[in-house]
């Protein structure tokens, strides 16, 4: 790993980069915020490694019950019953859930803005929406996708496992399906309302569907991640950059995150 300080469009920033390969115009970010990027294209026996370099940053263990203040939380939406799958009902705080009896599963500290909804999880790669797109996303971990329905654009919030106080994490990665424009689709993260900078994902490798990206701030809290994915909305009769259209369309799957720390 190694720091590369250059200019960007907008501020100065410094990079840390763990990837694959240096891609300095992946980042763009306002001054003295440092950030360790890991970013990976390919199948998964090939973002695995990259994946797991992240984990290992974020921390050890996983952590499935509350009251947790190292480690790390994982999402990948398989769980989740029937009833919330294939419509767009996907409920913004499915995975904080506050009732002290109910399941610990679903307390994992990980809150979608009202902004996002309606959020559809989907277990047909969203054929029931066009069905060109059977065979556009593809699941990493099987067999259930996730967007939110009105718009390329969500944003998820943190917050202490299984309550209602505000959080921030230190690293957030996530796994993105079918990327074809390498200006289609990023993070940005935030401290509270200051945008920490813009990570673009990497795009996909030929005959594979994923590329995961992965932002550590070892200097910064953040309370906000905001997921731009692709550069259109998923919608009946919208054809993908790969199939023809005009638009590069994306989904995403798993999340990664450390433990969501109480602000103080």
């Amino acid at each position: 790993m190694k720091q590369i300080t250059f200019g960007v469009i907008f501020l100065l920033g410094l990079l840390q980069v763990s990837c694959d390969k240096d891609n300095n115009d992946h980042y763009e970010a306002p001054p003295k915020v440092k950030v360790t990027v890991f970013q990976s294209a390919g199948d998964s026996a090939t973002i695995i490694t990259q994946i797991n370099n992240f984990r290992a940053l974020i921390g050890d263990p996983v952590n499935n019950a509350p009251g947790a203040t190292a480690g790390r939380r994982e999402v990948n939406w398989d769980g989740v019953p029937p009833n919330l799958t294939n419509n767009d009902l996907f409920p913004a705080d499915f995975f904080n859930l506050t009732d002290p009896a109910g399941a610990n599963g679903r307390k994992r500290g990980l809150v979608y803005t009202a902004a996002s909804l309606p959020l559809r999880l989907d277990s047909t790669s969203f054929a029931q929406i066009d069905a060109s797109y059977a065979d556009e996303f593809i699941p990493f971990s099987q067999k259930k996708l996730i967007i939110s329905v009105n718009s390329n654009v969500s944003e998820v919030e943190f917050k202490v496992a299984g309550t209602n106080t505000s959080a921030f994490v230190k690293g957030f990665g996530i796994i993105f399906s079918d990327v074809d424009d390498v200006n289609s689709t990023f993070l940005e993260c935030f401290s509270g309302n200051t945008s920490l900078g813009v990570v673009k994902a990497p795009v996909k490798k030929a005959g594979a569907a994923f590329s995961f990206l992965g932002l550590f701030f070892p200097d910064a809290q953040v309370t906000k991640v905001r997921i731009i994915a692709g550069n259109a909305k998923l919608a009946t009769g919208v054809k993908d950059l790969s199939d023809g259209g005009t638009k590069d369309l994306v989904a995403y799957d798993d999340f990664f995150y450390s433990e969501p720390i109480a602000l103080q």
